[in-house]
């Protein structure tokens, strides 16, 4: 059989061409051997290309894509020995592509084959020279690159290896015992051992970090002022730096008076540090660099490398590590925009407080409202901490003060267990009255992070300022209180904090302007007067043009809360410098007021919260669950807390 492949349009080289030929060929043999069904013992195939014989035999060089793709077919189906070169005159392929008549193919070998193949005895015959031309435009050229290290560079690479000073001492020890060839009674390494494996070590460490100095030194010479060592007046003791120093007259050990250096941009440095670190128990620099002293070594820059290992150690960041922290954030929209008393109101409760009923003593609770804006203040009475008192408490507030927009509160269960009551009811109203309900955002509720109690500043301050109030009313009647007297009580402290001034700017100045107070724009006065003397008819309370009074007195009071008060509160406290933000999958400490600092959870950061700056001020953390498993439980299962950064303490940083 005989098959033959027209040139395509594409100019191609001849030696592609003839090596198309010999993929052909070897396709056709595969083909042969699957459709014969037969024993073959052997296969033979030539070519006239001394070029193609050559890629074939070639295992050094590297081709081009064409060619290799097309080698790698040939030699997935035939043998490198297996194919042989015919002359041009023997080969009748080459009839098919030179196009010849009919009287003319009679002539040729097309029908017979070449001569050869006719012999007993088969005669396989080499091309001349078969042999890969170095500048053939098929082969790509070799790209070499030469590296030259030294024996001491590779051996501080293999050394680098290591994590452990001591380790890398024992390993050096036992490869030298290994060269001496001598035989030791005992496996241990010894303590000769391991101070020549020092000086080995510190030697390597040397020549590749300080070889000018040693050179110099070596000739007798001084060093230049520009050397890192010339402070040191450094001496050469055994092929080991030293620092020189002014103690040669003590009677002080070697290794005191005269200290072996050490770089301190090296590996083996961090690992000596490291190992006196460990040594005194992850103790403070100071503590760190007498032991590294005490030892015989001094790092050049000792005190920086100290406090950048301390700085990263993980264990010290575990014991010491401060929480973290972070800019103060922006003031929120409902603080520094002017809207209606008690809109925006952040949410709180304190207590407890003893009340007698008849001969029993029982708990109540104050619920506080502080307004965001006005800063005014309202309390409630709860009779326990349960939801359902909480709702109750709500809604008398919200009858009093009318709507409220956001609720600002923290994770407290009643205030999470009212917000599912809500979201609850809400399932069960009209869709219509619903969807009119969410657009005017009725009691939308936004919880801080848990365990943030600083982000709740606003209502935790007039607690405070609460609880004075009534420590002070308390005082005066010492006895036990009743219901009713403790909500008068809170009424009273109420209008006695709304009454506060919220500037105190030019208070002492008479000709100022009388200090601003929530009771302005509550009450449109600064404070509760009593009823005025005097005969009142029913007609004066139809007084004339009242609504632009009030439009007018409350215009006033924004005005002057704009100019007086809120200017005050634009600057920070405190966290003035913008910090590292968390990432996903950082190592943190959980912090737990109740548990000591060793007891504090490992966890991962899962999820960062960023705030509208940019900056993360809470995340959430993937911890340990710790309560006890059953038999049927896995034995690990992760809970996610979500946490303000300022109850994390960062362990290692994921960068």
């Amino acid at each position: 059989m005989a098959k033959a492949r027209v040139a395509p349009t594409k100019l191609l080289s001849i030696p592609r061409m003839e090596l198309s030929a010999a993929v052909v060929s070897a396709r056709m043999s595969a083909m042969l051997r699957v459709e014969l069904e037969m024993k073959i013992d052997e296969e033979f195939f030539w070519t006239d290309s001394q070029v193609v014989l050559a890629y074939i035999n070639n295992d050094v060089r590297r081709f081009h894509v064409f060619v290799a793709n097309r080698l790698q077919v040939i030699k997935g189906e035939t043998n490198c020995s297996q194919w042989h070169f015919v002359d041009t005159s023997e080969n009748p392929a080459d009839h098919a592509s030179r196009g010849l008549n009919a009287s003319g193919l009679l002539s040729t070998n097309w029908m017979m084959g070449p001569s050869f193949l006719w012999q007993h005895e088969l005669k396989l015959t080499s091309p001349p020279s078969a042999v890969l031309l170095v500048r053939d435009p098929e082969v790509r050229a070799a790209q070499v690159n030469v590296a030259i290290t030294s024996d001491c560079d590779d051996m501080l690479d293999r050394l680098s290896r290591f994590s452990s000073w001591i380790r890398l001492l024992k390993v050096v020890a036992r490869i030298r015992r290994m060269t001496s060839r001598q035989r030791h009674d005992s496996d241990h390494i010894t303590v000769e051992e391991i101070e020549s494996a020092t000086e080995v070590v510190v030697r390597l460490v040397q020549q590749q970090a300080f070889s000018e100095e040693r050179r110099t030194l070596e000739k007798g010479d001084s060093l230049p002022h520009s050397s890192p060592l010339f402070r040191f007046n450094p001496i050469l003791d055994k092929g080991i730096l030293r620092v020189g120093g002014r103690l040669r007259q003590s009677s002080l050990s070697q290794g005191l008076k005269h200290p072996i250096i050490l770089p301190k941009s090296s590996h083996i440095t961090e690992l000596v540090l490291l190992h006196f670190h460990e040594r005194i128990c992850h103790q403070g620099r100071s503590q760190t660099q007498m032991e590294l002293r005490a030892n015989g070594f001094w790092v050049i820059g000792g005190s920086k490398s100290t406090a950048r290992l301390i700085h990263h150690c993980v264990t010290c960041r575990k014991l010491r590590r401060p929480a973290e922290e972070q800019q103060m954030a922006e003031l929120p929209e409902a603080r520094v925009e002017a809207s209606a008393p008690f809109t925006y109101c952040g949410m709180d409760v304190f207590g407890p407080f003893i009340i007698k009923r008849a001969r029993t003593e029982h708990k109540r609770y104050g619920l506080i409202f502080t307004c965001l804006s006005s800063r005014a203040i309202h309390i409630e009475t709860l009779e326990d901490l349960s939801t359902d008192a909480f709702i109750n408490a709500l809604r008398c507030f919200i009858s009093l003060r009318g709507a409220v927009r956001q609720l600002y509160c923290d994770h407290g269960t009643n205030f999470v267990g009212a917000r599912n009551e809500f979201k609850k009811a809400l399932k069960q109203c009209d869709p219509k009255k619903l969807e009119a309900y969410l657009a005017n955002k009725q009691c939308e509720f936004i919880f801080s992070a848990p365990a943030a109690s600083h982000a709740g500043g606003v209502w935790e301050r007039q607690i405070r300022t609460v609880r004075n109030v009534l420590n002070a009313t308390l005082c005066v009647c010492p006895g036990r209180l009743d219901d009713f007297s403790l909500r008068t009580l809170f009424y009273e402290a109420m209008a006695i904090v709304n009454s506060r001034p919220l500037n105190v700017d030019g208070i002492n100045d008479p000709r100022s302007l009388e200090p601003l107070t929530p009771n302005h724009l509550i009450l449109m006065k600064s404070q509760i007067a009593l009823p005025p003397a005097g005969k009142f008819v029913r007609e004066d309370v139809y007084a004339t043009k009242r609504w632009r009074r009030v439009q007018y007195l409350t215009e006033q009071f924004w005005g002057r809360w704009k100019r007086e008060y809120l200017l005050n509160i634009s600057l920070r406290q405190k966290w003035h410098k913008p910090r590292r933000n968390l990432k996903t999958n950082d190592i943190v400490i959980v912090i737990e007021d109740t548990l000591p600092r060793n007891q504090w959870q490992l966890g991962r950061v899962v999820e960062t919260i960023q705030g509208t700056d940019k900056l993360v001020r809470r995340v959430r953390v993937q911890v340990t669950d710790r309560r006890l498993h059953g038999k049927s439980d896995p034995p690990f299962r992760t809970v996610i807390l979500e946490r303000p950064i300022q109850k994390l303490v960062l362990l290692l940083g994921n960068e």
